[in-house]
């Protein structure tokens, strides 16, 4: 191991099809000193596949936050060379590694990047929808409540919204979809990208939850939804036509029902709304 500080590697290994793995990325992998994984075993796998002897460190969710990153930090210290993976596709996007990298980064440790296979730039290549510009949203909340006032808060989004869903909750996050985005939004469902089943779907939210109800296949895998914005003149209200909208409502009704009714008909949320009523806005 060198002296003096080392470096990581963040290393984008295969969504699915392990030929999709860069000669740079194997490389990078052969030549670590270690390889921080998310899982340990499934990262254990696939070196062995590629003929990869290395040492492998656990770095998930639970640990990335503690000790783990600061023993990891500490052999950058002294110089080694980290590469940093998750089970598939880019770390750090909905991956941990963020809280290692952010580290590393405040030490003065060199972090370089290994691009490559990706589920969010794949799907939305493959879904019809408009790629100019658009967000990631992540996973959205496994609670109904939760995840509809999310979904209210993106209804009036202009750019693509690209998401991750787990199988066993997509036809629910459709039917949330329908109620706040409206039935109509185009939309495209991308499972096992990559992999011998890979499918997508593509059509209004409608018909999407009209082909879950006929295909069995349609929530197994592996999923990356990928949601239409609003075409450009229908997007959020500004902060003027909001405070407007509540300064009439309330003179009708008590200020936390009309800063809901504002945050139901423009997409924000109710305690943004009211707090725009308690400073006078």
């Amino acid at each position: 191991m060198p002296a003096g500080p080392g470096r990581i590697d963040v290393v984008a290994t295969p969504i699915g099809n392990l030929a999709d793995l860069s000669p740079r990325a194997r490389e990078t992998l052969a030549s670590a000193d270690l390889v921080a994984a998310e899982d340990t075993r499934h990262t254990g796998a696939m070196l062995r596949t590629l003929g990869i002897d290395k040492l492998l460190v656990s770095l998930h969710e639970y640990n990335e936050g503690g000790r783990r990153r600061d023993e990891l930090l500490e052999q950058l210290m002294r110089g080694a060379r980290i590469a940093l993976v998750s089970d598939a596709g880019t770390p750090l996007v909905s991956d941990p590694g963020f809280l290692l990298v952010r580290a590393a980064l405040d030490a003065g440790i060199a972090v370089h990047a290994v691009p490559g296979p990706s589920a969010v730039l794949a799907a939305l290549a493959m879904s019809g929808l408009a790629p100019d510009r658009f967000c990631f949203e992540g996973f959205l909340p496994a609670r109904t409540s939760a995840r509809r006032e999310q979904l209210r808060a993106l209804a009036r989004e202009p750019r693509t919204l690209v998401f991750f869903e787990a199988p066993h909750r997509i036809m629910e996050t459709l039917v949330d979809m329908k109620q706040e985005f409206g039935g109509d939004r185009r939309a495209a469902i991308a499972r096992e990208i990559s992999k011998i089943h890979e499918s997508v779907y593509r059509g209004s939210i409608d018909e999407l939850l009209d082909i879950g109800g006929k295909d069995p296949n349609f929530a197994r895998g592996e999923i990356t939804l990928v949601v239409a914005g609003v075409p450009v003149g229908e997007s959020a209200p500004d902060d003027a036509f909001v405070a407007r909208a509540l300064d009439l409502l309330a003179r009708e009704l008590p200020p936390a029902r009309a800063a809901a009714i504002v945050a139901q008909l423009t997409g924000r949320r109710k305690a943004d709304v009211y707090a725009m009523h308690k400073v006078g806005v």
